[in-house]
């Protein structure tokens, strides 16, 4: 039928045919468009986009608080903070002090100064400038991988012949926007002719003496370039003053403002889930101009602590730098706080005014204009409804900034992955080796327990790291004895090997016990895990399980392009 009408109407006709070709074509193509715009409408109408800028806070939660696969829990419980988020770059203001630097100004000291007859009797002068820049050379020269930004003057140490020193550094290789301060104590030799020489330089932090310049001691050697110092990045190894703020005076905490936020169900969460909704708390302060009133005693979730329970009682300050938080944000505890409370309220002329809120929705726009002394935020007990960070959602998202400027880690925890690096020189490389449960379970890893057996292992690392290396190993294996063959081509280094920088005769067990009214604390799951993450990544290499040593997903079979995007 069809080939009959086509013929009356002269359609096959050669004249024809390119006409009707045409008119096919543009018939076809108009056809694909629509369908094209059909079918991108239905994308755009359902599809959810990766970027967690577009996505609501759980998604953006994740975003922030992502972590690295050298987390030794499955549960990514190492969270970043503050200086995690800084460019390393930051510090490259700051010029470095070269060996050149030192020499130049010896032969300056060296040519203004008066020649003295020589007394090889004098005992050694920690002040004087030929001994000190003698101990810059030999610092500069011993230790290759770091660069050196500031020097404190010496100070004399025990005995006669011994000086300490301190000085502000970052490793070269440094990939954190931070500074780091170590002291040392020097054996200085003074010959017959009365040339000094360097004949011994401490362990790390060895030169206790020079540990913290006093008041109005006029500083060291510092290379000037007319720019200035920054401050505001974290310097592990100062002595930390993270003692409560002082309570103001009655007029002062009369005229203040204050938010607090009371209940809930965030306690006893995970450490990512507290400072997400601790930062909530702290931006919404920020936002309205007022001193946030927060609990320095935290719950420490049972997938960190010895025992498998939740434990109360922890300090907020064992894991963070509270006194970076408090110089850079008004806070003030809580039990200060609300012992100043009740003894303006016995005044009866005094009383101050609370503004109480039940309802996380009512956003904090809405609260900006109340005039009360405290707005308080209380918090039912129907979870998710009760989390802190419900407050930041929706409209308020933004508003309301979540400062991770404002939250570093625990500057003594940091000092213990200091020191850890500093033992081994700055000089190591690092590999993240996690089995335990997910090894076991073949389902969802069936090449873990394979790939990451020595045999493997010493396979895989000959091409990534070079015979005779310091390799530190950071990993949940229980016995460190099972990578022994390792040993046979790397200098193998676990975290329990400086356990002498936790245990009871260390600095960090004498902090801790005072900051916690005199009783021990236990170095636990999250510090460990900190740690151990800290030091790897200041490794020279750094090499992850799930993306070096085994083609298995880090969350089992099948999820390795979910956990890329």
């Amino acid at each position: 039928m069809f080939g009959r009408s086509a013929i009356r109407a002269g359609g096959f006709r050669p004249e024809n045919l390119g006409q009707n070709a045409l008119n096919l074509i543009g018939n076809i193509g108009f056809s694909l468009f629509v369908f094209g715009v059909l079918v991108f409408t239905i994308i755009a109408a359902t599809y959810e986009p990766e970027d967690p800028l577009f996505h609501p806070s759980d998604k953006i939660t994740t975003f922030l608080t992502s972590t690295s696969n050298a987390t030794m829990r499955s549960d990514e419980s190492v969270v970043k903070t503050g200086e995690d988020f800084m460019p390393a770059n930051q510090t490259a203001f700051a010029a470095f002090i070269n060996i050149t630097d030192v020499e130049s100004t010896t032969e300056e000291n060296n040519t203004e100064s008066n020649q003295i007859d020589c007394d090889s009797s004098i005992p050694i002068d920690c002040k004087d400038s030929e001994v000190f820049h003698l101990m810059m050379k030999a610092t500069i020269e011993k230790f290759k991988d770091i660069h050196f930004y500031k020097f404190g003057k010496p100070a004399v140490g025990e005995g006669a012949n011994s000086c300490d020193m301190a000085w502000r550094y970052r490793p070269k290789d440094g990939k954190s926007a931070a500074f780091y301060k170590d002291y040392r104590r020097f054996v200085v030799e003074k010959s017959e002719n009365c040339s000094l020489s360097v004949v011994s330089i401490g362990e790390y932090h060895s030169g206790l003496n020079a540990r913290k310049r006093k008041r109005n001691q006029k500083a060291g050697f510092e290379k000037s370039d007319g720019k200035r110092d920054d401050f505001s990045l974290p310097v592990v190894g100062e002595a930390v003053n993270d003692s409560l703020p002082m309570v103001e005076s009655e007029n002062a905490f009369k005229r203040g403002k204050y938010l607090v936020y009371v209940g809930g169900g965030d306690r006893c969460k995970s450490m990512n889930h507290f400072l997400w909704s601790f930062l909530c708390a702290l931006g919404e302060a920020q936002y309205l101009n007022r001193t946030l009133v927060m609990d320095l005693t935290l719950c420490l979730s049972s997938i960190y602590t010895s025992s498998g329970q939740n434990e109360e009682g922890k300090d907020f300050r064992f894991y963070f730098d509270f006194e970076h938080l408090k110089e850079a944000a008004s806070v003030l505890d809580e039990a200060q706080f609300w012992g100043q409370w009740g003894k303006l309220h016995k005044k009866r002329r005094n009383r101050l005014t609370l503004h109480l809120v039940e309802d996380f929705r009512v956003t904090p726009m809405k609260l900006a204009g109340v005039k009360d002394t405290l707005i308080m935020r209380k918090f039912g007990s129907v979870e998710p409804d009760n989390y802190w960070y419900r407050v930041c959602e929706g409209d308020a998202e933004s508003a309301v900034k979540r400062p991770w400027h404002l939250l570093w880690k625990s500057r003594r925890l940091m000092e213990i992955v200091s020191a850890i690096a500093s033992r081994l020189n700055w000089d190591y490389d690092a590999v993240h080796i996690e089995r335990g449960e997910k090894a076991r379970n073949t389902e969802l890893w069936p090449n873990l327990e394979k790939d990451t057996s020595p045999s493997a292992l010493l396979s895989t690392l000959q091409d990534k790291v070079e015979e005779g290396r310091n390799l530190y190993i950071a990993t949940n294996e229980a016995e460190s004895s099972f990578f022994n063959p390792l040993k046979d081509k790397y200098a193998t280094h676990f975290l329990d090997e400086y356990k002498d920088l936790w245990d009871e005769s260390s600095e960090w067990y004498s902090e801790t016990t005072k900051l916690n009214g005199g009783n021990p604390v236990e170095f636990d799951g999250y510090m460990r895990a900190s740690v151990d993450t800290e030091v790897f990544l200041r490794g020279k290499k750094q090499i992850e399980t799930f993306n070096d040593l085994t083609n298995d997903c880090k969350d089992g079979v099948g999820t390795c392009n979910v956990a890329a995007t």
